[in-house]
């Protein structure tokens, strides 16, 4: 499947369940504007659709990439702002739709990654970056704030320290220092990048579907909830799985070392 966009290329591999969501603004560094959020969850939309119509699970790995070789996205297109009263930023967020789609997604930084770039990119599940990579919050310059929940997640994976000095100071930071800090997974140097995606994405497609799907949403429910709260959400997730056939498949390849699984997502 291809589907060009307006400002975004949605690319699906049927036979490996992997599909690249790339934000296709290049002239403009990728910059996020109204459209841009609008075809994102329509890029989306049109995966749940695949999964709709698969007998099992479709899509197993959902990579967003920026087109070019400058940025990954350089943040909102203020050009917009001007149109937008605070009413209209109230919708339900294009972030939230990434966070709660159901296959884990990772985003493949290169570039600048700023403002509502790097929102975006920490809404997915993983983020691998190249070391000329570089990540900002530069909003304060303009007197507003990250508001799709920046400072909250850097807050969650690297203490509210790092992310108040990120959004306070404005400064880009090296990838380098967001892989020390933990916003990023990995930093890889740029020649390595596309091989070292590549390798980690097929890993996870490999995996059991309704498994990673669960595990997910059990990393989701961790960061929005309490110890106790979670551990009944993972005993809740964890019987249903036994019933699957991706865990006979699973079981069987444990017992017998020359058999290969296919895991369906059944």
């Amino acid at each position: 499947m291809h589907e060009e966009l307006d400002t975004v290329l949605v690319d699906f591999d049927e036979g490996t369940g992997i599909a690249t969501l790339t934000l296709n603004r290049p002239d403009a560094l990728n910059a996020m504007n109204a459209q841009m959020n609008e075809d994102i969850e329509t890029g989306l939309a049109l995966l749940d659709e695949r999964d709709a119509e698969a007998e099992g699970v479709a899509v197993r790995v959902v990579v967003f990439e920026g087109t070019g070789d400058r940025a990954f996205s350089a943040g909102a297109d203020i050009t917009g702002f001007a149109d937008r009263s605070p009413a209209a930023f109230d919708a339900h967020p294009m972030r939230d739709t990434v966070i709660e789609f159901p296959a884990p997604t990772i985003a493949k930084i290169h570039g600048y990654c700023l403002g509502g770039g790097l929102e975006l990119a920490l809404a997915c599940d993983f983020r691998i970056a190249s070391e000329s990579s570089r990540f900002g919050f530069p909003e304060v310059d303009l007197g507003i704030i990250p508001g799709a929940g920046g400072v909250q997640y850097v807050s969650r994976l690297a203490g509210p320290a790092f992310a108040t000095e990120l959004a306070m100071t404005g400064e880009h930071v090296t990838a380098e220092r967001a892989d020390e800090e933990g916003i990023v997974n990995y930093a890889y140097p740029d020649d390595d990048l596309d091989g070292e995606v590549e390798s980690f994405v097929e890993t996870i497609a490999e995996k059991p579907p309704l498994a990673v799907r669960t595990i997910k949403d059990s990393g989701n429910v961790a960061v929005e909830t309490d110890l106790h709260e979670g551990r009944k959400y993972d005993r809740r997730a964890f019987a249903p799985l036994l019933e699957t056939e991706d865990h006979e498949e699973g079981a069987r390849a444990f017992a017998e070392d020359d058999y290969e699984p296919e895991f369906k997502g059944k």
